[in-house]
């Protein structure tokens, strides 16, 4: 831990000057009554300081992307670094005050992963930071970057803690990996949380849970996965929870504390695009879900995907909005989707504002085992925000080249409606990286809702976990890499055809050439950007598992029947096994690697939801270089949120051309615009100090192959 000195930050006497938690407020609105900055003046907006974290320079060497949202609190501003180092700066200036390092210790491995933000408390002069890094949940002094010594084992609480014992499950939970990628809410005194766990058949249970902030002592659990006896149990397979995870809030939270009801999204179950072990709906994945928040127990809930083969976690927090329903005002609960949908709920009964329709979805050509659910729902307001279905039509002709080449794979791949379940033979679908993200969506006090989304295609193909390719036995390693990282990587070309495009994780194939066995084995401890670290893998295993990676698998393992009969019998329950896995999760592009579908690759939706009307829809982002070409902005993929001001102006970056814009919130039109120091994958903030509007955002970069960053930036007023 590195301290300097205390020195007292400007404040404001504006009741709205500060940006006090993730998302702007307790319901998560992301909106500002600030309106200094407006659109008359905001052309005039400048750079006003930057703080350089001093990481990420080496960019061979990142750690990974910065998607921290950070908070101000009376003049100070509190966020996170690349590698996972919490700071407190003078948000007037960008002056440090204090850094935390998680991992300064050096007998402490550390574990990168993404920190969307952080949390504050305070009790008279008793003022806390809290956050995870790793699978540790942290406490510090807001003033001085301490650790709270009174708060768990001296300033840290194990994040397993609530998740179940042994004797439950059958396996010791404190053995494998968990992280909180989004900050929780403050409710009184607890904190109320989710977790980020793994997509494959290591996943744990993604309970929600409340921590005490002054002791660490946990308060409540919330399982997401329920237990014999418990509703929503029979909605599984029986003993599903001994095998399977997941069903976590990984997106975030919001509180309403009038009404004491903390609101959430839940993810996917693992493993992700096959669910033969988990026979029925799944509650509670895949669910909008209001809690008591001094107990934990369940007022309402609504599924968004019943028995999720896609993936489709509900990816950000809900918004919190008021809108006029049927002549009344309603107090009600908006959340939008991965796959472009928007559902609109009252807040005490949880009942739709705008009817939703149980919708046939196809069943028949699923894998074996496999139990598709008959219906899905669908709001019929408002319209969809991101495409749903893939005709010719819709293929790219941005050249005649790239036209044919995405033609050849549409012609010789499985489309048809939405819900289609994975194949052995592969299809083309939408929906696995979004539609909405983990930037979320704005809402101002008029029921507008704002909200980006992305419109990319995904190529999906499942295969046997038990073949190989020549017929030969499983090694160990491979046994090792189905169950734990297939449900992100694949290795060889055979699982993606030529025409399929690029990996939204990096592909494994030939990693030999780019890392050595050294670096891999760091990297599966230490984790990076949305891999999670393997550190739970006994060393053994993790060597194993490198060495299938670079292709020197151990000897005799190929023919070694009982040393992969061994590997297969300690994983029959969990980690779970499963017959069939995916390809690596595989965005498809063209032979030039832009997007197979015409444009718009990434929009800014604005929808009013009073009446699930669109107020207006625009092109978020371009490629410079096609522009250049004499083509319309296309859009581009966006990860980020917004946020939306009463000086009518919305704020986003999010984009593959690193920009940050201003928008006119009335008409959708760009009216400012500044190019960052890298991509600005987070969402920004506003707020003000000595009477002066600030606009500030994390410039992380490091995804889609752009540079990586590790600086903040704010803007104000000359």
């Amino acid at each position: 831990m590195r301290l300097s000195r205390f020195s007292k930050p400007g404040k404001s006497t504006d009741p709205d000057a500060d940006w006090p938690v993730y998302g702007g407020n307790n319901g998560g609105s992301r909106y500002s009554t600030l309106a200094q900055i407006n659109k008359d003046n905001v052309k005039n907006l400048q750079l006003a300081w930057s703080y350089d974290t001093g990481e990420n320079k080496d960019q061979q060497q990142r750690s990974g992307d910065m998607q921290c949202q950070p908070i101000v609190i009376n003049g100070i501003m509190y966020g996170t670094t690349p590698r996972l180092k919490v700071f407190a700066i003078e948000a007037a200036t960008g002056k440090e005050i204090w850094k935390f390092d998680p991992y300064a210790d050096p007998n402490v491995r550390p574990r990168f992963h993404p920190v969307r933000g952080v949390v504050y408390w305070q009790d008279g002069n008793d003022k806390r930071i809290l956050y995870t890094a790793g699978s540790t949940l942290y406490a510090i002094n807001a003033d001085n970057g301490q650790l709270v010594k009174e708060f768990g084992k001296n300033g840290e609480v194990d994040f397993h803690e609530g998740l179940g014992d042994k004797e439950t499950y059958g396996y010791d939970v404190n053995n494998f990996n968990i992280r909180s990628t989004t900050p929780g809410v403050i409710y009184k005194n607890l904190l109320i949380t989710g977790s980020s766990v793994s997509e494959g058949g290591d996943a744990l249970p993604g309970h929600i849970r409340a921590f005490d902030v002054r002791t660490g002592k946990l308060a409540w659990v919330f399982r997401t996965i329920p237990l014999p006896g418990e509703y929503g149990y029979e909605t599984w397979s029986k003993d599903s929870y001994k095998k399977l995870g997941g069903a976590n809030c990984w997106a975030g939270m919001v509180i309403d504390e009038k009404r004491g009801t903390v609101f959430l999204g839940t993810g996917s179950p693992s493993v992700d695009f096959y669910g033969g072990a988990r026979k029925g709906a799944n509650l509670f994945a895949n669910c909008v879900i209001a809690l008591d928040a001094a107990t934990g127990k369940r007022r309402w809930h609504f599924q968004t995907v019943h028995h999720d083969l896609w993936d489709r976690d509900i990816p950000c927090p809900p918004n919190l909005i008021t809108v006029k329903s049927k002549g009344k005002t309603v107090e009600a609960v908006a959340q939008a989707t991965k796959d472009g949908l928007i559902f609109l709920f009252d807040r005490d009964t949880g009942k739709p504002l705008f009817d939703v329709k149980e919708i046939p979805a196809p069943t028949t050509n699923a894998l074996p085992g496999e139990h598709p659910w008959p219906t899905q729902p669908v709001p019929v307001k408002p319209a969809p925000f991101a495409n749903q279905t893939l005709t010719e039509a819709d293929i790219t002709t941005r050249t005649p080249e790239a036209h044919a080449y995405v033609l050849d794979r549409f012609t010789n791949s499985i489309k048809g409606p939405k819900n289609l379940p994975p194949t052995l033979e592969g299809s083309l679908l939408y929906g696995i990286g979004g539609g909405a993200e983990w930037g979320g969506a704005a809402a101002d006090p008029n029921g507008i809702m704002y909200v980006n989304a992305n419109n990319m295609l995904w190529w999906l193909k499942m295969r046997d976990a038990k073949e190989k390719s020549d017929g030969k036995a499983l090694s160990k390693g491979n046994v090792l890499f189905n169950t734990n990282c297939a449900a992100c990587h694949a290795t060889d070309g055979k699982s993606a055809p030529a025409t399929a495009g690029t990996q939204a994780y990096p592909s494994l194939k030939d990693i030999g050439k780019r890392m050595n066995s050294a670096q891999i084995g760091s990297l599966l401890e230490t984790g990076r950007n949305r891999m999670p670290s393997f550190q739970h893998i006994p060393k053994a295993d993790r060597e194993e598992l490198i060495n299938f990676l670079l292709n020197m698998e151990t000897k005799p393992a190929a023919n070694d029947i009982h040393a992969v009969s061994d590997i297969q019998k300690t994983i029959a329950d969990f980690p779970h096994a499963p017959p069939y896995i995916n390809n690596g999760n595989i965005q498809f592009r063209d032979q030039d690697n832009y997007p197979a579908i015409k444009p718009p690759w990434g929009t800014l939706n604005a929808i009013d939801l009073n009446t699930g009307e669109y107020l207006w829809k625009v092109t978020l982002g371009e490629y410079p270089e096609l522009t250049k070409q004499g083509i319309p902005p296309t859009g581009t993929e966006n990860h980020g949120g917004p946020i939306v001001t009463a000086g009518g102006l919305l704020f986003i970056a999010a984009t593959y051309d690193e920009k940050l814009r201003a928008f006119d919130t009335k008409t959708g039109k760009v009216i400012w615009e500044y190019k960052l120091p890298a991509g600005g994958f987070a969402t920004p903030i506003t707020y003000m100090v000595n009477g002066k509007q600030y606009i500030a955002i994390a410039a992380g970069g490091a995804r889609y192959g752009l540079k990586a960053g590790g600086t903040y930036v704010a803007f104000a007023l000359p």
